[in-house]
């Protein structure tokens, strides 16, 4: 028995495992965003995909991406590198060659899952299972740290103690505080946090083709600036005052972002 646990282990090691951007309420925000920011023609593509979803909005498929490895785990599996790309080790330059082989990351799966989402000629089932990657990988590669460094895999192997005011002490690692816990720190509700957001200067328009690469490069540079990975291992209000700001950006640019690559998608899919 202590052999099998132990080769249950050894294996469980080698399966890649998926990491959280934003948390639920991050990618909620970045989705209900982008619904602002969609026309209606695709906001109607997108309504009649959806159609028959527990939660038929973008804000309710979200988090999908994030559930597979419990409601399915072999898709789970397959797709769990498409979550994040590592290229801060390069200075934030990314090389598909280097980054991103057999497609297997963040940048290459926005792009191959939008492309399924814009073919009119696959099955409905098809295109809504690339809207809900679309909608979660966007929201991840604008999370800095699905962008970050390998050694420690995107910051869950820094780990830290938050003191927030609330419970001091707290243990966690730097990738959790910035999937949720400078957002957390805040005290405010989906609604709120909503309200907040649109006040934010969105990104300019920009093509979508394309465009994944340059977002990943874009949330890596927060990465390698100076003051990113705290001093020490205890981390309280002085960082998240100081980094929450860029949070909040890179949740508005996601939110834009997705509405124009949802646009580009829908409002002109392809194969009719």
């Amino acid at each position: 028995m202590t052999r099998l646990l132990s080769c249950l282990l050894a294996i469980a090691l080698l399966i890649p495992v998926p990491v959280a951007a934003w948390g639920p309420l991050g990618h909620r925000l970045i989705a209900g965003l982008a619904w602002d920011g969609m026309t209606p023609e695709a906001r109607a593509e997108a309504l009649a995909l959806l159609e028959g979803e527990d939660d038929p909005t973008l804000a309710g498929i979200a988090n999908w991406a994030d559930q597979l490895r419990a409601e399915d785990p072999d898709l789970g599996r397959r797709s769990a590198r498409w979550h994040y790309v590592n290229i801060a080790e390069d200075d934030c330059h990314y090389i598909a060659a280097r980054h991103c082989k057999g497609g297997n990351c963040v940048v290459e799966a926005i792009n191959d899952q939008a492309a399924i989402l814009a073919d009119r000629s696959r099955p409905r089932a098809e295109r809504l299972q690339a809207l809900k990657f679309v909608v979660h990988f966007v929201g991840d590669v604008h999370q800095p740290l699905h962008a970050g460094h390998g050694h420690d895999k995107g910051g869950n192997t820094v780990q830290i103690s938050i003191d927030d005011g609330s419970r001091d002490g707290r243990g966690s690692n730097l990738h959790a505080l910035w999937d949720s816990g400078l957002l957390n720190s805040a005290r405010l509700d989906e609604a709120q946090w909503l309200a907040r957001l649109r006040t934010l200067p969105a990104p300019v328009h920009a093509p979508a083709t394309g465009s994944a690469a340059r977002w990943a490069e874009a949330s890596c540079s927060a990465v390698i600036q100076p003051g990113f990975y705290p001093a020490g291992p205890k981390v309280g209000r002085r960082y998240m005052d100081q980094w929450r700001p860029v949070a909040e950006a890179q949740l508005r640019a996601g939110g834009q972002r997705l509405a124009d690559m949802l646009n580009a998608a829908l409002a002109s899919s392809q194969g009719n």
